[in-house]
C-alpha cells in the first residue's frame, strides 16, 4: 500500500530537529555522543504491548526522513539517506513485543526524535485499536466518529484519518478529513434548535432546505425528551430529505414515551436505551416512516454496542465520541545491537523483523 506523503504532516521541521518536542535526556544524549565524536551504528526496535492495529507509522517515518541528521557546517546535514529504515504499514494488525519500526544507523543521527515517534505511533494506535474495536462491535453498521470536542483540537488531522483507517465511516470536522481529502459530516444540533427558539421542526426545514443536497441530513430528536412525537413531527415535515433520526437523551432523564414504564433493569429507563429505541422504530414504521435511520449516541463504547446488537435493538448507526480516545497503547523502543554485536538492557533483546518493510 501507498504511504502518506511527507508534506502531508507539515511538521515544525526546526523545532523537531533541536529536539524542541524531545524528552532532554535524547537531545543530551545526542549533544554528547556529537561532542565527543562518538557515531555507535546501533539497530533500534519500536514495539508496543497489546493487539491493535497500527496507526502513526506514517507520519513517524516522516519525522525520520525530514528531522533525522546534525548540524554541519553549511546548516543541517540531513541523515535520512545514512539511515536504513524498515517499517510496517497504516492500519497493520500488530500483536504484543512485535517489532513495528526498525532503525539501523549512526544513533546520533536520530537519538533526538525518539519521544516524537513513538509518541506518534501510541495516540494514532490507541484511536485506530478504539475504532476498530467498536466497528466490530457494530456487525457492519456505521460508527460515527465524534470525539473533537473531547480534546485539542491539534490532534483532529491525524486522529481523523487513524479513525478513517480503521473503519469510522464518518468524522466531525474537516480537519479529521482533510488527509484523505473528506470532509466533516454531522446532525442538526441542539445549537441550531435553540437559535429556532427551541423548535426542532422548524430548525430541520431550515437545515435540509441548505443542506440536503450536500450531505445526509441527521436530525437531534431530544430537545423536548420527546424522542417519538419529534422524531415523527420531523419525518412528516423534511419528507424524503430526511436521513435519520438521532437519539441522545441525557443519561439523567427517562424520555417521555417511557414515563411509568417499568425499567427492565436499575436505570435501564434512563438516556438512550434499547427500549426507547425500539418505541421510536416502532413509531416512525406505523406512521409509514421505515426509510428513516435511526442514529443511537451518547455514551457509547465496544461493550454497550456489543450489548445492543446481541439484543437485536434496531440502531442503523453509532456515533461514538470520547471512548475512542481513552485508554493506552503505549510505545517502547530499544536500542538492541551496537556495531554489529547484540547489545540490550536485561530483559530485552532483538526480536524479528521478517514483515517489516524496507523504506525508500
Amino acid at each position: 500500500m501507498d504511504r502518506l506523503p511527507p508534506e502531508t504532516f507539515r511538521l515544525p521541521v526546526d523545532k523537531l530537529r533541536a529536539g524542541y518536542y524531545s524528552d532532554a535526556y535524547f537531545t543530551s544524549t545526542k549533544g554528547l555522543l556529537e561532542a565527543e565524536g562518538r557515531h555507535p551504528r546501533v539497530v533500534l526496535q519500536a514495539f508496543q504491548k497489546q493487539d491493535a492495529l497500527l496507526g502513526g507509522i506514517d507520519e513517524a517515518l516522516a519525522i525520520l526522513r525530514d528531522c533525522a541528521g546534525r548540524v554541519g557546517p553549511h546548516g543541517w546535514d540531513r541523515g535520512w539517506d545514512a539511515l536504513e529504515v524498515r517499517a510496517l504499514f497504516e492500519g497493520d494488525e500488530i500483536v504484543p513485543r512485535e517489532p513495528v519500526l526498525q532503525i539501523a544507523g549512526d544513533y546520533g543521527l536520530f537519538c533526538h526524535l525518539e519521544t516524537v515517534i513513538l509518541g506518534t505511533m501510541a495516540r494514532r494506535t490507541l484511536v485506530m485499536r478504539n475504532v476498530r474495536e467498536v466497528v466490530e462491535a457494530a456487525r457492519g453498521k456505521p460508527i460515527l466518529y465524534f470525539p473533537a470536542r473531547h480534546d485539542h483540537w491539534l490532534v483532529q488531522t491525524g486522529d481523523g484519518w487513524a479513525a478513517h483507517v480503521a473503519g469510522a465511516i464518518g468524522v466531525s470536522t474537516d480537519a479529521q478529513a482533510s488527509w484523505w481529502g473528506g470532509r466533516g459530516i454531522g446532525t442538526v444540533p441542539h445549537g441550531l434548535i435553540a437559535a429556532y427558539g427551541g423548535d426542532t421542526v422548524a430548525a430541520a426545514r431550515a437545515f435540509a432546505g441548505r443542506f440536503a443536497r450536500d450531505t445526509n441530513v441527521t436530525v437531534l430528536v431530544d430537545w423536548d425528551n420527546d424522542s417519538v412525537g419529534t422524531a415523527l413531527a420531523v419525518a412528516e415535515a423534511l419528507g424524503d430529505d430526511l436521513w435519520g433520526v438521532r437519539l441522545d437523551t441525557s443519561e439523567a432523564l427517562v424520555d417521555r414515551a417511557l414515563e411509568g414504564v417499568e425499567a427492565v433493569d436499575r436505570d435501564g429507563s434512563r438516556g438512550v436505551n434499547a427500549r426507547l429505541v425500539r418505541t421510536v422504530r416502532d413509531a416512525l414504521d406505523a406512521a409509514g416512516h421505515g426509510r428513516v435511520r435511526i442514529v443511537a449516541s451518547g455514551g457509547f463504547d465496544a461493550e454497550r454496542i456489543r450489548a445492543f446488537e446481541a439484543a437485536t435493538v434496531p440502531v442503523d448507526a453509532y456515533g461514538v465520541g470520547s471512548s475512542l480516545i481513552r485508554g493506552q497503547n503505549d510505545f517502547t523502543a530499544d536500542v538492541v545491537r551496537v556495531d554489529g554485536r547484540p547489545c540490550a538492557k536485561a530483559g530485552r533483546g532483538e526480536q524479528s523483523a521478517e514483515r517489516l518493510t524496507r523504506v525508500r
